[in-house]
């Protein structure tokens, strides 16, 4: 039985009336709140820099992301004022990346354990090496049923295009992973519904390390051939180290696993994947990350798991690799050589 404070809770926020807010101004923030708005919620939408939020209330368009994506600007209520969004809020949906996830909460001073708090974020929190479920837990005292976690396999730049994609929504709790699917599903985006947040927010994370392994790659010049046996080897991983962080029955050829590690290491829409090819052809991380102008998570992303491994004792080859390009300024050529003669 669920305690009446507990059940009272998740029987108010689960009505249709419910006030949703996204935090965030990036790619995927936008997406998601032109999904909210196409199924005519109004949406409390938090983002920092005042010139866009100006820009939007004019033109319903975000000038810096996505900026073909026309948003029904008459159901936004924007504002750089955290607090104010998150205090009004019932639904809140993060998608500020998680480099930058701890610094921005900070400055909150209001709780979040009596909100749904639904995490789009792909990547871990590098002050503390938690995912962000986790961190939502036990730095936030979220309890574990009111978090959910947004899973693809989808690239927001296809959303905004109303391309045909798919999500995949986690939480343990069914009707609230079912609450938030009903959210976000529309003509063009079919969504499914999943208990493990644990499993596909690690599994967001990876598959961005592994895009970036799939673009240094391309930079190098490997082929198609070498790329197919990289993702082959890429999901095994992907499951030894999920299945040693956190153990429960799931399918790794899922959508929310293979699916979208395959989005991402082959798109031409993946941030990760262009900055591994900034990096395959020789730039530094500095200047790939200064010509990409956007976050590629899976940089911070290879810190962390790396880590993690280790404690974990996990063996991650692919992982290994993109660290040793990545922090130990290993020059790519030779240590992909390396990889090469350990995948199978």
């Amino acid at each position: 039985m669920i305690a009446q404070p507990q059940k009272a809770i998740r029987n108010r926020i689960l009505k249709t009336t419910k006030k949703v807010a996204v935090l965030g101004g990036g790619s995927w923030a936008t997406a998601i709140v032109k999904l909210l708005t196409e199924n005519k919620r109004n949406v409390l939408w938090y983002m920092r820099n005042e010139q866009a939020i100006a820009h939007l209330k004019k033109w319903g368009r975000n000038p810096n992301y996505l900026s073909s994506a026309q948003l029904k600007k008459k159901r936004l209520s924007l504002s750089n004022d955290i607090n104010s969004i998150v205090e009004t809020a019932d639904v809140i949906i993060l998608c500020i990346p998680a480099a930058f996830l701890d610094g921005e909460l900070k400055t909150l001073t209001h709780s979040l354990k009596n909100k749904v708090v639904v995490s789009a974020v792909k990547g871990v929190i590098p002050e503390n090496l938690q995912i962000v479920g986790d961190y939502l837990h036990t730095q936030w005292q979220v309890p574990y049923h009111q978090i959910g976690v947004i899973a693809g396999p989808s690239h927001a730049e296809e959303v905004a295009m109303e391309k045909l994609s798919y999500l995949t929504i986690a939480c343990q709790d069914q009707k609230q992973a079912e609450f938030v699917a009903s959210l976000l599903t529309t003509s063009y985006v079919r969504t499914k519904i999943s208990n493990d947040i644990f499993g596909t927010e690690y599994a967001a994370m990876l598959k961005n390390i592994y895009a970036i392994a799939a673009g240094i790659a391309h930079g190098l010049g490997y082929g198609d051939n070498f790329q197919s046996v990289l993702m082959s080897n890429a999901i095994r991983e992907m499951k030894r180290y999920i299945c040693n962080v956190h153990k429960l029955k799931r399918n790794i050829n899922n959508s929310a696993y293979l699916g979208d590690l395959l989005v991402t290491g082959y798109s031409v829409f993946s941030r990760n994947r262009t900055f591994g090819n900034f990096i395959g052809k020789g730039y530094t991380v500095v200047a790939a990350q200064a010509e990409m102008k956007m976050v590629a998570e899976g940089y911070y992303a290879t810190k962390s798991a790396k880590l993690l491994s280790i404690n974990f004792k996990t063996r991650t080859p692919i992982i290994d690799a993109v660290y040793a390009v990545l922090y130990e300024n290993k020059a790519p050529n030779k240590v992909f050589l390396r990889l090469s003669k350990k995948l199978d």
